[in-house]
This record gives C-alpha cells, structure tokens and sequence, in this order.
C-alpha cells in the first residue's frame, strides 16, 4: 500500500477504558481485556455498551492507521482490531471477531446506532493480522488481511473531513474474563493512493 510508516509508540496512546492489564513484551503489547468490555449502541439487543479498551491518538486527514496482531480467539465475540472515535455515539471498530464458531473479518459502523458487517475468515484465527484504515476525501477505507498476503477490502464509511478524531488498537471480550492478545506493531502511513488499487 505504501512505502513509508511511521511506528506509533504504544506509550503515546490513551485508553478509551483501561484493559486489565497491558504489558509491553519487547516490541509486543500484550493486552488483556477486562470480562463484559465492548462497544456497541442500541440497534437489535437493545442496550449500549461504552466499555471498550481502546488507545488512540489523533487521526489526521490524509492519512492512514495500521495494526497488526495475532487473532488468538476462542470465545463468543473475543475481538481486536482498530477503533476510531468521533463522539461516544459516532466512532467506528473493525477486525477480527469470534462470532458463531468462527473468526469473523468485520466492522461496526455507529452513529448514534450500531450497523455490523461480518464475513467469515476461519483460517485467520493464531494468526498475524493487520488492519489498515485510510483516510481520504469524505471517506474511511477499511482494508485486512493476513500479514504478508494481499489486503481486501472490508468497508467504505461515510467520514467527512473536518471531523476531528482518533484511532488506535482495539480489544473487547464481551463473554468472559482473561483474553490476552499480543498487538505487534501500531503505525500511521500515506493515505491509499486509490480505492481500487492495481492488482
């Protein structure tokens, strides 16, 4: 996608909600998730959850946000990826999900309600994934893809460009207690030349 990225150390970020525990292991940050977090509002269950462990710094406009992780899921709705916020009722999550008996490749677009996107990825689950989020234009383009495969595309979200927001890892376990995902690396890049890049 591009040639040049920048590392985001783990230590400039603030968490959205403090994990249970998060350890920088050499270049890693292994973060475990505290039972019940999540990000969701109202749309089908009916509730909102604003409990999820995310750590962002700003997102700048023509520009994108990378974070790579090994999906280590084995439980209803273990989750990590990228979480971008506007508001506390208009932000956006996408990645790797255990949804069903399978990991799941998705996104939650919210503004004031929640609308989820799921695609099955059953042969992702131990393995390093990277989450690409580019910002051009009036747009988010959501990219994923196993680390050294191609990237696809997973989303075009409305994002107009004076708002202001931030982005950074993300992990929830909204079913139980004692998740732990190692989170490799966190960088900003050039914006994506294009929607459709060449194949």
């Amino acid at each position: 996608m591009s040639h040049s990225s920048t590392l985001i150390p783990w230590s400039s970020g603030h968490w959205t909600h403090a994990p249970a525990e998060a350890v920088e292991q050499g270049t890693d940050l292994l973060v475990t998730a505290v039972e019940g977090s999540d990000a969701w509002r109202h749309t089908s269950y009916g509730f909102v959850h604003e409990s999820e462990h995310a750590l962002l710094v700003p997102f700048a406009q023509d520009s994108a946000v990378e974070v790579e992780f090994t999906a280590a899921f084995s439980q209803q709705f273990d989750q990590a990826g990228i979480f971008i916020k506007v508001s506390d009722a208009h932000w956006i999550k996408a990645g790797v999900e255990y949804a069903d008996g399978s990991a799941q490749l998705g996104a939650v677009v919210t503004n004031g309600a929640s609308d989820w996107s799921l695609a099955p990825v059953p042969d992702w689950t131990n393995q390093r994934v990277l989450i690409r989020v580019s910002r051009s234009g009036d747009a988010l383009s959501i990219r994923a893809g196993v680390v050294g495969g191609a990237l696809q595309l997973v989303r075009v979200v409305p994002f107009p460009p004076e708002l202001h927001a931030q982005a950074g890892p993300l992990i929830c376990a909204p079913s139980r207690a004692g998740l732990t995902i190692p989170f490799h690396s966190w960088r900003t890049t050039p914006k994506d030349a294009a929607l459709h890049q060449p194949a």
